[in-house]
C-alpha cells in the first residue's frame, strides 16, 4: 500500500500537519519517533501559545497528540532510520519496515546545542534555557547569563537586556565570531557586559539555578558566578540526518525550502524548526505545519491522487 501522505515528526509542525491532513481526507500516517513532542517536552511554562494563558510544554504536546488521536490519525512511535527519495513513490525505512508515500512532510525539528554538563540538563526549565525568546519573559528584572559568541548569542543578549536586570555574556574566546553589526549592538548596550576567555564548567543549584562554576582559559583561575538564569546560545542542530544527500540542506543542515515549504524534491515538504533558522517558535512551527499540509494536498490533487 502506498500512503498518500507521510508526516515525519511530532512537534507543533508535525501535529498541525496531521490535523490538516486528516481534515482534508488524506489519511496521513504520522511517524512520531521515540522522543515525541520535540523541544517543548523539555520546556516548562509556555505563555505565548494562543489559547493558553499558561501551560507546561509537555502538557501542550499531550493535548496536540490527543487531538490527532481523536481524529483517528494513524501513528507510529518509531524513528525513521533512512529514506530513499531517488525512488518514486518515495520510500521511508523504519527499522526493518519500508513505507512508500506519494508525498512527505518533514517536521523533525531541531535541538538546541548544549554545553554538555550534567547539571545543565537537570536544570533545564529551572533557570536554564536554550531559547531566549521563549523563556526570556520569566526572567524580568533578574540577572542572567548568555553563553556564546555568535549572532545568536548577541541577539539573545540584546533581547534579554530589555527584560532582565543585567545580562552577562560568557565567551570561551577573546573575540566574538558574530557579525560586526550584531557585536556593536550588544556591546553598546549598557546593561550587557562580557566575560572573555572563560568557560562554564558547571551549573549550580538544587531545585533551581543559583550560579555557575567558571574557569578562565588563560589564567586557569576558577570562580563562582551567581546568576538567576542561563541561556545557552551556541546554536541549533536540525534533525536532518536521514535526509542529507536526499534533498538540499544548507551549510548548517537546515532543509532548504522555496515557496514556503517546498523542498528540492517534488512532493516533499518541510515545516517547522527543521527549516526555520530564524523564528523558532511553537506557534510559527504550527503555522508551517498547516502550510505544508495544504501544499501537500495541492500537490496530490495535481497528480490526481485525491
Amino acid at each position: 500500500m502506498v500512503e498518500r501522505l507521510i508526516i515525519i515528526g511530532s512537534g507543533p509542525a508535525g501535529y498541525t500537519a496531521a490535523i490538516y491532513g486528516v481534515r482534508d481526507g488524506l489519511d496521513p500516517l504520522l511517524i512520531r519517533g521515540f522522543q515525541a513532542g520535540g523541544q517543548l517536552t523539555i520546556t516548562s511554562d509556555v505563555e505565548n501559545f494562543p489559547g493558553f494563558t499558561s501551560i507546561l510544554g509537555p502538557d501542550l504536546m499531550d493535548k496536540m497528540y490527543e487531538q490527532i488521536k481523536s481524529l483517528k490519525c494513524r501513528t507510529i512511535d518509531d524513528d525513521v532510520t533512512k529514506v530513499d527519495f531517488g525512488h518514486y513513490p518515495y520510500r521511508i525505512f523504519v527499522e526493518e519496515k519500508v513505507y512508500e508515500a506519494y508525498s512527505i512532510i518533514i517536521a523533525t525539528g531541531a535541538n538546541a546545542k548544549w554545553l554538555g554538563l550534567a547539571n545543565e540538563k537537570r536544570l533545564v526549565g529551572k533557570g536554564v534555557s536554550g531559547c531566549a525568546t521563549c523563556d526570556g519573559p520569566f526572567f524580568r528584572n533578574k540577572d542572567v547569563v548568555v553563553v556564546g559568541g555568535g549572532d545568536s548569542a548577541m541577539e539573545d543578549a540584546t533581547y534579554l537586556s530589555k527584560i532582565a536586570k543585567s545580562v552577562t555574556i560568557i565567551h570561551r574566546k577573546g573575540s566574538f565570531r558574530a557579525s560586526k553589526a550584531m557585536q556593536d549592538k550588544a556591546l553598546s548596550d549598557k546593561k550587557i557586559k562580557v566575560i572573555w576567555n572563560t568557560e562554564v564548567e558547571d551549573v549550580l543549584g538544587a531545585d533551581r539555578i543559583s550560579g555557575l562554576k567558571i574557569k578562565n582559559s588563560v589564567t586557569g583561575k576558577e570562580a563562582t558566578f551567581p546568576t538567576e538564569g542561563l541561556f545557552v546560545a551556541i546554536g541549533h542542530e536540525p534533525n536532518t540526518g536521514p535526509f542529507r544527500g536526499q534533498i538540499d540542506v544548507d551549510e548548517s543542515g537546515y532543509v532548504v525550502t522555496h515557496a514556503v515549504t517546498r523542498t528540492s524534491k517534488e512532493g516533499i515538504f518541510a515545516a517547522g524548526d527543521v527549516q526555520d533558522r530564524h523564528y523558532k517558535q511553537a506557534v510559527v512551527a504550527a503555522g508551517f505545519g498547516c502550510m505544508a499540509a495544504i501544499d501537500a494536498r495541492e500537490f496530490l490533487a495535481g497528480k490526481k491522487l485525491i
